[in-house]
């Protein structure tokens, strides 16, 4: 017998270890079942549980039981990412922390304590995702720096740079001034900042005192300009194109260039244009042939390259001497406060430069036709389809791909520097010697980063006897080697069996922040190294936030811990709650109310397991559904297989709300509420038979049950199945997904209950509404019904009056006395007597007043959401919220008035 009290702590630690025991995860290369795959996106190995990873990992987890239980050959490929800068900074944080300076390490003694700390702490949120039901397969967990897939990298590096889709270029990257590394665009926060915009005179050559007015928020900058630009249709400055400005301060003759960059509608229509510090300039300057000049160093501060008075000045001492020198000169116009955002690197939390530099670059835009292809030919598919216009404009757009970082974690890049700057680019130190030797015609000895030569090597060397080669000190990009990810981790560049096997692959779920950045790069590498596409469709889930709809963060305070919430309520609620929550295309609002609903929806399902023993129901071999004979049980036998319909139709079409929506609904109401409540005199009574079919029909029912909630309550599932199906070794999670037709489906009986259902509803609403106490028996009269409600009504009368709490139901032809409450029934006028059980005009004075407080709310509501002011400037999730309560309040008066509206008389 199941114990009183469902309790999800005792069942899920049971079903975590017992799963990992049977080899229930594990996929089979050698079967003959088909393949299904899915990648899961690996988690940083620094990171832990968070809200969106529950999402995206409950998500993955559901579709994959349902195709192992399909009889798939399902792998879920698990493993994490060596996050480059993330876990460095974490590792650098620590070292601190113990009293060791990470400045005076060696590369290899910082590498040293980077991996120590990944062995102590890279498992963590793989544990953390067994509490939340993961099933992937975790005997074939992968980490982007383990040796199979460092040899992928080195291979997919060497290859694209001997094919000339990888090289060296100096343009602008994001560069961080506190970690000295350049750093991607996921890495950058956009923040909001309260500045100045300064416009400056700049005198025109040859002028007179003609000047022109350029705008800036960083007047430190102008030290590097090289031109300003004006539109070429601006009439007010086409006389000046050709000619030049000379640079305040630095005495540089620049010209003036007509470029469409600039606005004429924005501040003089003049723009300063510096093509070493901004994206922007940097493109106006290589289509006008400007000068680039850099300014600034790796820390921020002035370089050689500005005059000898700003020079060693930090960007914001510098800003501060250029405007006040400026001023002097009387070369300032205006000042104006300015509120503008600018990108801060989101570890370091400091001002992110715009820096021209030399790095690796990836030839994304060679890349990206194939991937744009594969998407508009179908080859693959973007859910909801609205994304498909995200990832194309993007791509479409892309540009050339940084790939290199100047930090030590991370996978060192493969190639090394000659003489004269000579690189060799190969998969090993010996195969780079050999290819400097044949360039070089003498030996050459390749040298790691912390490498010494010899005081023999180094004669040599100077001699030109000897040609001594110097790693790259950058490593890659973490999204380099997770771009690799769907088929580095099967075994590439090896053609594995796996390989052929699970590759591409079948789903990939994530969110749409990540669509440039991971989803776009599995797409070019898949399409160049495997000629196929990496996954076939690309779920794009939304974000998890607060119940008013904010996005969660630290500084809020309303970040929910989904390890918390499994504390509290249950993995198997949790689970419940983001699926029924993810609507395509729709936020979840996420709330402890709703998980602890879910909680009482697992209580629900464990106390009708509860009453199915206490009836000594239990699952019949002999039983066929459809020789049931009983209406009730052939109506619960029907919803039982359209809810597994509704099931598949969601999950297959991603509708992850409707499939738990549909089983939900089944379980909650047509099985636990009207089911067991039809059932009981069954199984109490003297008919031996109709006990013995329902008992059958409901052991039936909750087995097909427990699969179909499998996907999303995994657990609970699994212990109730040690009830109510094969024993504790026959395992639902490898259990056979239902496949129910159309035959079990009886529209007869299911008209017959579904009106039963409806009545004995309305009356239990009316009661409610109009606050009939419980004990009351009442009359409900059924004014000229037709014949076959008035067959119906004779049929169950005995089942409605019991269910319901009624004295009597009956027709009648004469019309409804005063005091009472009219309904509904089968399209018939119902109503229900109430005078001396309720005082009516008590009841109708209390309705009266609810309705008259709503519609003060409501006007109160109305004026703010016509006020364009608010809609403009309120928060998007502060107006959506109220527009949700507006819509919960008009609901409320709704029912209120079909309550009033009852009353007669």
């Amino acid at each position: 017998m199941l114990d009183k009290t469902y309790r999800p702590s005792d069942i899920e630690a049971k079903f975590q270890r017992i799963w990992r025991e049977d080899g229930a995860f594990a996929c089979h290369p050698d079967s003959d079942e088909t393949p299904y795959t899915i990648m899961m996106p690996p988690p940083n190995v620094t990171g832990s549980l968070h809200m969106g990873h529950a999402l995206t990992f409950t998500l993955q987890d559901t579709l994959i039981r349902h195709k192992r239980m399909q009889g798939y050959d399902a792998l879920w490929q698990p493993g994490t990412d060596h996050a480059g800068i993330a876990t460095q900074s974490v590792v650098e944080r620590k070292l601190v922390s113990e009293g060791i300076q990470p400045e005076p390490l060696t590369r290899q003694e910082f590498l040293d304590h980077v991996w120590a700390f990944k062995e102590q702490s890279g498992g963590f949120i793989t544990k953390q995702l067994a509490k939340l039901g993961a099933s992937a397969d975790w005997s074939r967990e992968r980490f982007t720096m383990d040796d199979g897939l460092a040899h992928a990298v080195r291979q997919a590096f060497v290859t694209l740079y001997k094919e000339g889709l990888i090289y060296r270029d100096q343009r602008l990257v994001n560069w961080d001034p506190k970690l000295h590394t350049a750093v991607s665009d996921l890495e950058v926060n956009q923040e909001e900042v309260d500045g100045k915009l300064w416009h400056f005179r700049y005198p025109v050559e040859g002028g007179d005192g003609v000047t022109l007015t350029v705008a800036t928020t960083r007047p430190e900058t102008m030290l590097g300009d090289t031109g300003v630009a004006v539109h070429p249709e601006d009439e007010r400055y086409q006389h000046l194109v050709g000619k030049h400005v000379i640079l305040p301060l630095v005495g540089r003759r620049i010209p003036i260039v007509a470029d469409t960059w600039a606005d004429p509608e924005t501040g003089s229509g003049a723009v300063k244009i510096t093509p070493a510090h901004d994206f922007n300039d940097f493109e106006v300057g290589r289509r006008n042939d400007l000068d680039v000049i850099n300014i600034l160093d790796a820390d921020a501060c002035i370089n050689a390259n500005a005059p000898e008075v700003y020079q060693g000045l930090d960007r914001y001492a510098a800003r501060e001497r250029v405007v006040a020198d400026l001023e002097a000169e009387g070369l300032v116009a205006q000042i104006e406060d300015h509120r503008h955002t600018v990108p801060h690197g989101d570890r370091s939390n400091v001002a992110i430069e715009p820096w021209l530099t030399d790095q690796w670059y990836v030839d994304a835009p060679t890349l990206a036709q194939p991937a744009i292809a594969a998407v508009k030919d179908g080859s693959t598919r973007f859910v909801p389809v609205e994304w498909e216009k995200t990832y194309l404009h993007w791509m479409e757009n892309i540009q050339p791909w940084c790939i290199s970082r100047q930090i030590a974690w991370g996978h060192q890049i493969p190639a090394w520097y000659g003489r004269d700057g000579d690189v060799f680019v190969e998969m090993t130190d010996d195969e780079a010697a050999a290819a400097a030797k044949r360039h070089y015609g003498v030996p050459a000895v390749a040298l790691g980063i912390d490498d010494t030569p010899t005081d023999d090597q180094q004669r040599r060397a100077e001699a030109g006897e000897l040609v001594l080669l110097r790693r790259d000190a950058d490593v890659l990009d973490t999204w380099f080697s997770s771009g690799l990810w769907p088929f580095s981790t099967l075994g590439w560049p090896e053609e594995t069996p796996e390989l052929q096997r699970y590759y591409p692959t079948d789903v990939l779920v994530t969110a749409f922040d990540i669509i440039f950045f991971w989803v776009a790069r599995m797409m070019m590498m898949g399409l160049h190294f495997r000629r196929d596409v990496p996954f076939k469709t690309v779920y794009i889930h939304a974000l998890v936030r607060d119940a008013a709809g904010q996005k969660m963060s630290k500084s809020k305070g309303n970040i929910i811990d989904p390890l918390d919430l499994i504390e509290r309520f249950g993995a198997d609620a949790l689970r419940f709650t983001l699926i029924a929550l993810s609507a395509q295309g729709r936020d979840v609002k996420l709330s402890e109310d709703r998980v602890e609903g879910y909680r009482n929806f697992a209580t629900k399902l464990w106390n009708a397991a509860r009453f199915c023993q206490m009836y000594d129901v239990a699952p019949d071999p002999a039983f066929d559904p459809q020789q049931a004979k009983l209406r009730i049980n052939r109506w619960v036998i029907a919803k039982t297989a359209r809810t597994a319909q509704a099931v598949d139709a969601g999950l297959e079409g991603y509708k992850f709300n409707e499939a738990a929506g549909a089983v939900y609904q089944f379980t909650w109401h047509q099985f636990c509420d009207w089911y067991v409540e039809f059932a009981k005199p069954v199984l109490s009574g003297d008919d031996e038979a109709a006990a013995a079919e329902t008992r059958a029909t409901a052991a039936w029912v909750m087995q097909q049950l427990l699969h179909l909630l499998h996907p999303f309550m995994p657990f609970i599932t699994e212990e109730l199945w040690e009830h109510f199906g094969g024993g504790e070794g026959n395992r639902l999670i490898t259990g056979a997904w239902p496949r129910l037709g159309e035959a079990l489906i009886d529209a007869d009986a299911e008209g017959e209950v579904d009106w039963l259902t409806e009545v004995i509803g309305a009356i239990r609403t009316v009661r409610g509404e109009m606050n009939v106490p419980n004990k009351s028996a009442v009359t409900v009269r059924v004014q000229a019904p037709g014949a076959e409600t008035r067959a119906r009504l004779e049929t169950h009368a005995e089942l409605i009056r019991r269910m319901a709490r009624l004295e009597t139901i009956e027709a009648s032809e004469a019309g409804p006395p005063k005091g009472s409450a009219q309904f509904l029934i089968d399209g018939h006028t119902a109503y229900m007597p109430l005078e001396g059980i309720i005082d009516i005009d008590r009841e109708h004075a209390r309705l009266t007043k609810e309705i008259e407080k709503i519609d003060t709310d409501l006007e109160k509501l109305d004026k703010k959401l016509a006020n364009e002011q608010f809609l403009q400037k309120a928060p998007a999730e502060v107006v959506a919220e109220q527009r949700e309560r507006r819509e919960q309040a008009a609901t409320a008066r709704e029912k209120l008035a079909t309550a009033l509206e009852r009353l007669t008389g």
